[in-house]
């Protein structure tokens, strides 16, 4: 079952549909499920509701594999403000390129974080029968980018975090500073991808292919040496859209949640 949730992400005053599944037999049980946040959620569960028409189509997968999990997926803000509050801090740079002025975009990750630690979490623990302990978060491009940065930050509440096609290019410089100096023992899984054709057509001052696999291979070199259950995949032929990560979710949430430590 799929429940529609309007909240008000309280950092910044902002109306934002949440989309809560919950498993086909969680009215007939007493159990407890893991919870996993998901970033884009508009893109999580129905192709009609999905940018391009194109979802992960969550919903169907863990219908048919019977997975015991609560999925909180979280819709992304419109236009430039995603980007804002996807990225944890501010980039005065990249505006010309992706929209052709000047433009700083980011700076608001944390706050919105933050929420979702103090704020959201425990609602959905509250309204629930969650495993309060049991959390994790997923995320593509600029959502893979806040995944990891929440990873770093609370890594005793969200412990199983999952990171596709990231734009830690956005926030590179700080974001490798922030893993340096976190004690990431807290995290229990992380997986992080990135896809050799990322992007189709290359602009003159955007990223490239190049760009998006150095920039996941630094982050990596330094996860690495902190976190004991790390798997990093560069997919030889992996593009930047909601159907190559639809593909790839089934293969990352089995290993998110498996419990073969």
């Amino acid at each position: 079952m799929i429940e529609t949730r309007q909240v008000t992400i309280t950092p910044f005053e902002r109306e934002r549909t949440v989309r809560i599944y919950t498993p086909n037999d969680y009215e007939l049980t007493d159990k407890r499920y893991p919870v996993l946040y998901m970033h884009d959620g508009q893109n999580a569960f129905d192709d009609a509701d999905a940018s391009y028409n194109m979802s992960w189509r969550v919903g169907e997968y863990l219908d048919a594999s019977k997975r015991d999990l609560i999925v909180v997926a979280i819709d992304s803000a419109p236009g430039e403000m995603r980007l804002d509050e996807y990225g944890p801090w501010e980039n005065p740079f990249v505006g010309e390129a992706l929209y052709g002025r000047e433009l700083t975009l980011g700076g608001q990750g944390s706050a919105y974080i933050e929420y979702i630690a103090q704020e959201l979490k425990p609602m959905i623990d509250d309204a629930y029968r969650t495993k309060p302990d049991e959390t994790g978060m997923i995320g593509s491009s600029m959502g893979g980018l806040i995944s990891v940065y929440a990873a770093s930050v609370y890594p005793d509440i969200f412990k199983r975090v999952a990171s596709l096609s990231s734009a830690f290019w956005f926030n590179q410089t700080e974001l490798e500073q922030l893993i340096e100096s976190s004690d990431l023992k807290g995290i229990e899984r992380l997986y992080m991808d990135v896809g050799r054709k990322e992007v189709e057509q290359p602009s003159e001052d955007g990223p490239t292919n190049e760009m998006y696999l150095e920039s996941s291979e630094r982050v990596y070199a330094l996860l690495r040496d902190k976190v004991d259950h790390l798997r990093f995949e560069v997919i030889e032929e992996g593009v930047h859209n909601e159907l190559a990560w639809r593909e790839r979710f089934p293969m990352v949430v089995s290993y998110l949640f498996s419990e073969d430590i």
